[in-house]
């Protein structure tokens, strides 16, 4: 068995996530604890507590991965380990986190920075995302550049055949969903995000994080951490700094990610931290790999049930 870890992206947030693991175990307290004096931020009120707080991006972003990194050294404490890493855009920080690349403390604090540079890059209401079911590549790229004459729009997420995001400035992003629907999409869903990520419209918040960058320590990763924007295994540390930077304003290439792991032999996927939103996109990937998740105690024990049946002798 070859297990992966992916972990949570922006919008699977939700208040109350991790509370009944906090309640119960140290180690996730403890975890909260490293990000509140990392932030000077209540992270348990901010996760737990209904807030309007939770939902802006500055918030959101640090708020994960301090839910997805508590869950994780749970995991540690439980005695289950990756052989690969990856995350969905703001997961893959958690990814590094695991792999060594970024301390704890580092990652909260930076990607606070990440989530406020994401937030000015594009004034609000100026941008807009949709996910487009039922289309393919091609198509979805053809009817991007058409509705260009009205404004940045492109492919930015690459979720799971038959899904893909597209984002931009507002009125190119309804243009190109249109063209799509005339020609045999599905369904075109708007989506309630704060900016029109992983675009080129995000091109000042990734100057910004370049230079955050250059007072953080950036470790070469003791575990394979797949790549968001070119779905291969991160080759030493230089290239991770790169692609941290390019990452904000590059397409997310999960779907092909997710292939690469399989290709390296991954059969078993463990979603960490909020949500099932990346189970049910490796569901629609790959239908015979193991799919699991935890993000409270009842997913918790399943996941260690079936991953105790999994490695009992045959």
């Amino acid at each position: 068995m070859k297990t992966a870890f992916v972990y949570s992206g922006q919008g699977a947030q939700y208040f109350g996530m991790g509370q009944d693991l906090y309640e119960k175990y140290s180690v996730v307290r403890e975890v909260f604890d490293q990000a509140e004096q990392s932030l000077n931020i209540d992270m348990a009120e901010l996760c737990f507590k209904e807030n309007d707080l939770l939902n802006q991006t500055t918030y959101t972003q640090p708020a994960i991965l301090t839910v997805s990194l508590a869950i994780d050294a749970l995991l540690k404490e439980k005695g289950i380990h990756p052989d690969v890493v990856a995350g969905l855009s703001l997961g893959e920080y958690s990814a590094f986190v695991k792999a060594n690349v970024l301390s704890f403390e580092d990652a909260v604090k930076l990607v606070k920075k990440r989530g406020q540079y994401m937030t000015d890059a594009v004034p609000l209401g100026k941008g807009a995302m949709s996910a487009i079911m039922g289309s393919d590549r091609q198509t979805i790229l053809e009817s991007c550049n058409e509705a260009s004459v009205l404004g940045i729009v492109s492919p930015a997420n690459y979720n799971m055949p038959g899904q893909i995001a597209i984002a931009g400035l507002k009125a190119a992003v309804e243009k190109a969903g249109e063209l799509l629907l005339e020609r045999g999409a599905k369904r075109v869903v708007p989506l309630q995000v704060s900016g029109p990520f992983h675009t080129q419209l995000l091109e000042p918040a990734s100057i910004q994080l370049e230079e955050a960058l250059k007072s953080v320590s950036i470790h070469d990763s003791v575990l394979p951490v797949i790549s968001n924007t070119i779905a291969k295994v991160f080759e030493d540390k230089e290239q991770i700094k790169t692609m941290m930077v390019k990452q904000v304003m590059s397409p997310v290439y999960w779907e092909d990610s997710i292939r690469t792991m399989i290709d390296m032999g991954v059969d078993t996927f463990i979603e960490i931290g909020p949500g099932k939103t990346l189970s049910s996109f490796i569901k629609k990937i790959d239908k015979t790999v193991t799919i699991l998740n935890v993000e409270n105690e009842n997913s918790l024990e399943k996941t260690l049930a079936k991953l105790a049946e999994l490695n009992a002798p045959a």
